[in-house]
């Protein structure tokens, strides 16, 4: 509609107050995005996938969040085969598939198909089972889903309720759900998508001596045929569907599940660690146990690789928009002519946002440091070698735990930050931070986790204090032969004396602090022989103080590539990041410092100073670091946080032209049962939806 308001413009111009902000600030955007996001070509492959995705009308954003749940679905299975049809055409490989998906920003049906399912099978199924399944999946002549979680079980896998029994007569394996609390649940594409399952059950073998008796050898993973290719119907035994509505995840069809008896061949079982004998039904293991739970650690893996990205999304938009959003006049000015504040210089608004910013090269480092992690273990495991199994599972538990709870908080914070426009859908928010609730309790309950780590460092502890004096295997146990060999005569330390930050006295207070809660925690449990629930709080924490030494430790070895290959001001500026984050956590747990006497009591006082000064360092600084990230405006979906400053433009437009809410009149006339004015409908349009 064309009407007054076109002519209209802001009070101040948005493009002219971020290209100033960027004006301030001499760090390299160019330079600093190709020293965090050169790996595997990513800032070339997203510009080239963005072109193509861009001019399909099927991936327009603009009006999904007016649809309904079920037209969601439809919209998200439409654009997951259009991106299996655009992969072909022009010849991509599995990198640009994912960034396809990073790009459209939606949980595809087709997803958990190339993640969960495909590396199960790929890292558990025998050589001959992969040439069976693996053409078919990467044809994706199959779709398929991983059905682990059920209704009465989640984080403890070992108390799941599906049983798949041996039918040593048939052979065969009868898989079956005994309880209403058996029933699969939340295991995304297996509503309405998927083909094919992975189903994690417990095996039960009849006993030798009684075979109407059977012994339970935990949970083992099978590939499951659950619905007709041609019908797409459920097979006989199984009853499957879409669980309903929930926060986020709109597009993708989260299932339940149940068996009745249902009988699959031996050949189900994925078999590259774990047999059942034909001749005997014997089990075999071949591996750890702990592999079943591969799949588990590498999506653990791949969330704590994806916070950095998401965390960046939300604080690129609050950065932005608090530049140019003003509010109040500063309360000491003397002249009514004074402009307003930027929202940005208000201290109240940077003590929520800059330890944000700087949260997001903390979470990158430790990132890219998982990365490496993961392949190094799996190229390890794969070779017979189970040793990194604990170190890889301890460390993808705590930083998940610890990840997901940072950029889950992290933006929410960044909402309220933006105020009222924080809370309306051209925050481009509302799908971000609703998808991402879901990060803190799938894959791992971030308080259930946490026990894995705790158990993984009292065990390190209780080898370290048996032999103080052995070859250290690992940073882990390097740093507790140390904490042994000092607590005695430990000096509490000051990371801030007077103007000055030593930055390697924080990383060896948050060390310390975390080796101290290790050994409570082991003298605790080992020593004084306390229940293990009664600890769950103390150990909770301990996982939380070694992953944050963990990214603290990342973020600091970076300094010594990062000053050598980017031009300054950036590696100060990083430094900066750095000690934000780090004295902002460290200000935040100052009681667990002092208590564990890695931090000197008067040391606590002047973080706060510290704190703001290096606020004040950052501030000029923060447009372009959020632009460093390259996180293009197709993706942000956000009028608040656009690269050209248009918000207020954007937003009305958003508003008053393409809101279709606005392209309908009503009959509010409570005595007409008559909706929408002039089509006599009676309500019947409503009714029948409901």
């Amino acid at each position: 509609m064309t009407d007054f308001t076109d002519s209209l413009k802001p009070r101040h111009d948005g493009t002219a107050t971020l290209q100033a902000e960027r004006g301030r600030s001499s760090v390299d955007v160019d330079e600093l995005a190709r020293h965090l996001l050169s790996r595997d070509g990513f800032l070339q492959r997203q510009k080239k996938v963005l072109a193509v995705l861009s001019r399909v009308k099927l991936f327009k954003k603009d009006q999904q969040m007016n649809l309904s749940r079920p037209d969601r679905y439809h919209l998200a299975l439409a654009r997951a085969k259009a991106l299996q049809r655009i992969v072909r055409k022009h010849g991509w490989d599995h990198d640009d598939y994912k960034m396809c998906e990073y790009l459209v920003d939606e949980m595809s049906p087709f997803h958990l198909h190339m993640t969960m399912f495909v590396t199960t099978v790929r890292e558990q199924g025998s050589e001959a089972q992969k040439r069976h399944w693996m053409p078919k999946i990467l044809d994706y002549d199959i779709i398929g889903c991983y059905a682990q979680t059920e209704l009465g079980h989640g984080s403890n896998v070992r108390g799941l309720e599906t049983t798949a029994t041996w039918d040593p007569a048939q052979k065969e394996f009868e898989i079956h759900s005994p309880y209403l609390t058996a029933s699969k649940w939340w295991n995304g594409a297996m509503g309405r998508t998927a083909t094919h399952a992975i189903v994690v059950a417990q095996l039960l073998l009849p006993r030798s001596d009684n075979d109407k008796a059977y012994d339970n050898y935990g949970p083992q993973t099978f590939i499951v045929q659950i619905r007709d290719k041609k019908t797409h119907q459920p097979l006989h035994g199984i009853v499957v569907g879409d669980i309903g509505p929930k926060y986020g995840y709109a597009g993708m069809d989260n299932g339940y599940m149940l068996f009745d008896h249902f009988r699959v061949p031996k050949s189900a079982m994925l078999s590259r660690y774990a047999e059942v004998s034909d001749a005997t039904g014997a089990f075999t293991r071949l591996g750890h146990p702990a592999v079943v739970y591969g799949s588990l650690t590498f999506v653990r893996g791949q969330i704590i690789m994806h916070a950095r990205l998401v965390l960046a999304r939300a604080v690129t938009v609050v950065v932005r928009y608090s530049a140019i959003r003003r509010q109040f006049r500063d309360r000491d000015s003397t002249s009514e002519q004074d402009d307003e504040m930027k929202v940005l210089d208000y201290p109240t608004v940077q003590i929520r946002i800059l330890p944000l910013l700087a949260t997001t090269f903390a979470l990158h480092y430790t990132g890219e440091m998982m990365y490496s992690l993961y392949h190094k273990s799996r190229e390890t495991i794969e070779k017979g070698d189970f040793g990194p199994l604990a170190e890889l599972h301890s460390a993808s538990s705590g930083l998940k735990s610890l990840c997901t709870m940072l950029a889950a908080d992290g933006i929410e914070t960044c909402r309220r930050a933006m105020g009222g426009h924080g809370f309306g859908g051209g925050s481009g928010l509302v799908g971000i931070n609703a998808d991402y609730l879901s990060k803190p309790t799938v894959e791992g309950d971030n308080w259930m986790i946490t026990q894995q780590v705790a158990a993984y460092l009292i065990k390190k502890m209780t080898e370290a204090v048996k032999d103080p004096s052995a070859p250290a295997s690992d940073p882990t146990a390097s740093l507790f032969q140390f904490y042994l060999a000092n607590r005695d005569h430990r000096i509490p330390q000051s990371p801030v004396q007077g103007s000055a930050t030593d930055d390697q006295a924080i990383v060896d207070v948050f060390q310390w602090r975390a080796a101290d809660l290790s050994y409570r925690a082991y003298h605790a449990r080992v020593v004084e022989k306390k229940p293990w629930t009664r600890l769950m709080i103390q150990l909770h924490n301990l996982s939380r103080a070694y992953s944050e030494q963990i990214l603290v430790t990342n973020f600091c070895n970076s300094f010594s590539s990062s000053s050598s290959t980017l031009s300054a001001p950036t590696p100060a500026v990083l430094r900066t990041c750095f000690r934000l984050y780090a004295l902002t956590t460290l200000d935040a747990s100052a009681s667990s410092f002092t208590l564990t006497n890695a931090v000197a009591p008067h040391a606590v006082p002047v973080l706060q100073d510290a704190i703001l000064d290096l606020m004040a360092e950052l501030r000029p600084h923060a447009v372009k670091l959020v632009d460093a990230w390259s996180i293009p405006d197709w993706l942000l979906d956000s009028a608040l946080g656009r690269s050209d400053g248009r918000v207020y433009e954007d937003l009305f437009d958003r508003a008053h032209r393409r809101n279709p809410l606005n392209g309908v009149t009503f009959n509010v006339d409570w005595r007409s049962e008559e909706i929408v004015l002039g089509s006599g409908d009676g309500g019947r349009g409503i009714l029948a939806k409901l």
